[in-house]
């Protein structure tokens, strides 16, 4: 009994000591901007964010909520939208734009539903969303909602939200 319990013993230590020496190789949980880019439905918005200087911001402490358009929702946007945005003269235009997306603190589905909110976003300009059928922001659908990340929460969207 005493030899089986040693055995036991030793093989759990060797577990532990193992987890613990690969805990520092361990990826941190992924923030907004790891969780955007490696998705590969937004990479007109990564693009954006990178240009318009906000990756640091959005890879902070947060937490925030961000309304993420797709690709194809910029990809809906008039032809040659984008691409002016991007243009170092619009980044002011363009920042505007980005920070309308995004909301102070950490808010999920289930603390909007069944309610008409207007929200401060953190370009200072409200956002209407309506959870009383879905979520809905302004005129964009939440068509995946409540991506964790490290540093809040990312509600996908069908359309881009201006201003």
């Amino acid at each position: 009994m005493n030899r089986r319990f040693a055995i036991k013993s030793t093989i759990l230590a060797a577990g532990v000591a193992v987890a613990a020496a690969c805990a520092p190789m361990m990826d941190k949980e992924p923030d907004i901007v790891d969780i955007a880019a490696s998705n590969g439905n937004f990479n007109t918005l990564v693009a954006a964010v990178t240009a318009a200087g906000l990756v640091d911001t959005l890879k902070g402490e947060g937490p925030f909520t961000v309304f993420a358009p797709t690709d194809a929702a910029f990809a809906a946007l008039p032809e040659g939208t984008v691409e002016t945005l991007l243009m170092p003269e619009n980044i002011d235009t363009l920042t505007a734009i980005l920070t309308y997306h995004v909301v102070p603190g950490a808010v999920t589905s289930d603390q909007l539903a069944g309610q008409h909110l207007d929200v401060a976003t953190v370009n200072g300009a409200e956002v209407r969303v309506n959870g009383t059928n879905g979520v809905m922001v302004n005129d964009a659908t939440v068509t995946t909602a409540d991506i964790i990340a490290s540093n809040g929460v990312i509600h996908v969207i069908d359309s881009v939200l201006l201003p």
